[in-house]
């Protein structure tokens, strides 16, 4: 049976069953203790830990089941860690270990983040990122799309010689724009595939291009404007300049750490990557 299903099936039965709260005195931090076993301290800390571990539906019971039924968890669980005897089993350090480094890691990049993650700092991205660049150009632009360069070609004539060029994509465009004159609206930079953006930032305005092939077949275009796109604001930028200085802080940090750091690969080359598949390195 595993953890969580223990703790569900514990829940359910005790639903109807009374509840003795702590006092409303209590001192409410997570050093406070709420229980001792065998002269081992369980705190709201410990609680509060193992709360948040659990999945959603666990954590949706009502407050004072999931109360109890994580105490008695964590005091089932402490009544038999304190009968264990004799040296601690080298698998179980190694998850130790790892659990360690996890959290530890986790805690360091928290206070470098904290440290060097500032307003300032996003402000000073977003400046380097924008202040004094060339805003993009934006196009708005219209197309006939056909299966075929004899097609296409044949369109190119018609348009040479006066047609209308919104009704030939309503007839003859096989693309979702056709019905509506062919018009794609505005786009920037890389919002086309390339084929047809290189074919856009080509052509002068109002003129109309030779057949374009890409993935979807052949196209005629036409250029109707040309606009200089508006630089984003701070505010819009803010959660992508704060992922991307998230990431530039702990590489930078990583990479100075690694430099200043003594590591040794002491296998390198002599260990083949799939012994990890071994059953036997989880138990010896």
């Amino acid at each position: 049976m595993s953890k969580h299903f223990k703790i569900l099936s514990l829940a359910a039965g005790l639903a109807l069953a009374p509840f003795a709260a702590l006092a409303e005195d209590t001192p409410h931090s997570a050093s406070t203790v709420v229980a001792v076993v065998d002269g081992t301290e369980i705190t709201l800390g410990h609680l509060a830990t193992a709360r948040s571990r659990l999945p959603q539906q666990f954590i949706e019971l009502e407050d004072e089941v999931l109360y109890k039924a994580l105490l008695d968890q964590l005091i089932n669980q402490t009544v038999l860690a304190n009968r264990f005897e004799g040296e601690m089993p080298a698998p179980i350090q190694r998850r130790l270990d790892n659990e360690r480094r996890s959290l530890l890691a986790a805690t360091v990049i928290t206070q470098i983040v904290d440290e060097r993650l500032t307003e300032a700092a996003l402000r000073e991205a977003y400046n380097e990122a924008y202040e004094g660049a060339a805003p993009d150009k934006e196009y708005q632009a219209a197309h006939i799309l056909v299966e075929t360069q004899e097609d296409a070609l044949a369109l190119v004539k018609e348009l040479e010689e006066g047609a209308d060029f919104a009704e030939l994509a309503k007839t003859r465009s096989t693309g979702p724009s056709g019905p509506n004159g062919g018009d794609l609206g505005w786009f920037g930079k890389g919002m086309m595939v390339p084929e047809f953006q290189n074919a856009v930032e080509a052509l002068a305005e109002g003129a109309i291009s030779a057949p374009v092939q890409t993935q979807f077949g052949w196209h005629v275009i036409r250029l109707n404007e040309t606009r200089l796109a508006d630089q984003p604001t701070f505010e819009e930028m803010r959660a992508e300049l704060e992922n991307s200085l998230y990431n530039k802080i702990i590489d930078e940090e990583l990479e100075r750490l690694r430099k200043a750091g003594d590591i040794q690969l002491t296998a390198e080359g002599k260990v083949d990557p799939a012994i990890l598949k071994e059953d036997s390195l989880l138990t010896e």
